[in-house]
């Protein structure tokens, strides 16, 4: 889910999805309320372990930190350098996420295909949007947290992909969390001249709100998700499956990047000196090209890791 979580157009909410931990992993953020903060307040931390599922939201926050600081790095390399091949394994993931959700989905109603309908229209429609410059002002950063987090608690609305759209992408997953990863090395090696650096102190008070904007964000969906599966179930995962479907506009993956430029033709850079992405240039594949049909394999591995991913869902959780 970290890796998703910081790819562009991907969501780590899929992950859960199809996994079959989705709903455990909302109700358990749900628990993080001001009965927890109670529990915690007086002391009872044995009873606010199990009252907010500890076990549970332990192992996936450490999962999002260690694969956001160790797989995904490597993630962000192979995009660079192979970006067809990674987004075309990225397509076939969420191409089958689609199918296998929609196969275990027998609410197929008037009412419910036009749900599926927006929700698909949302999210072709946020693939179509012209990003935003970068912004620091911390209220808007505050904002960028709980709008991004939606990567992870809704499947297939990517939370990456809207900061981009905020064009805060470089500041808030980049530059910010650079500057975190080398004030811990820094502190390890006994080094605090950071601590008089007011770009990179700048940097970590960003990252500090845009954390908080995310966990005020987490929990204010976690409520509103949980209320909605109780009471809407299936109108909710019609969305979703619209949401997930709309998302495969966004990981295609025969696409240049578009960059802003000056009247003279320059790339314009955000305040890292990073070009300042504008859109992406959709085309079709030359299929009497070698590469073409190498990235048409990753579509069907991606697609048979989501059919191992449903088939151990299947296993841990069977109906």
């Amino acid at each position: 889910m970290g890796t998703a979580n910081k790819v562009p157009g991907v969501s780590g909410g899929v992950v859960a999805y199809v996994a079959g931990f989705y709903e455990e992993f909302i109700y358990s953020f749900q628990k993080l309320n001001l009965k927890a903060l109670k529990l915690l307040f007086n002391g009872r931390f044995k009873t606010f372990y199990e009252y907010i599922n500890g076990r549970f939201l332990s192992l996936i926050i450490l999962g999002e930190v260690l694969s956001y600081f160790t797989v995904s790095k490597g993630f962000d390399v192979l995009i660079k350098n192979y970006p067809i091949l990674v987004w075309s394994a990225f397509f076939g993931m969420i191409l089958g996420s689609v199918y296998y959700i929609s196969r275990g989905y027998d609410a197929w109603t008037r009412k419910n295909i036009m749900i599926l309908a927006i929700g698909t229209a949302i999210g072709v429609g946020t693939s179509l949007l012209d990003p935003a410059t970068d912004n620091t002002n911390l209220f808007f950063v505050f904002f960028c947290g709980m709008v991004s987090i939606s990567g992870m608690t809704l499947p297939g609305l990517s939370g990456s992909f809207i900061l981009i759209l905020l064009g805060n992408y470089v500041l808030l997953l980049v530059d910010s969390i650079n500057a975190f990863f080398d004030t811990m090395v820094a502190v390890v090696q006994w080094d605090f001249s950071w601590w008089n650096d007011p770009i990179h102190m700048d940097l970590l008070a960003i990252l500090g709100v845009f954390l908080l904007g995310s966990f005020v964000g987490l929990i204010s969906l976690s409520h509103l998700l949980g209320w909605t599966f109780k009471h809407y179930r299936n109108e909710t995962n019609a969305m979703i499956i619209g949401f997930i479907t709309g998302s495969l506009g966004v990981v295609w993956p025969w696409k240049k990047e578009i960059y802003t430029t000056d009247i003279a033709g320059n790339y314009m850079t955000d305040a890292s000196g990073n070009p300042i992405l504008e859109n992406y240039s959709r085309y079709w594949p030359d299929l009497t090209a070698l590469h073409t049909w190498l990235a048409i394999g990753l579509i069907f591995a991606g697609f048979l890791i989501v059919y191992l991913i449903d088939k151990y869902g299947q296993q841990a959780n069977p109906a």
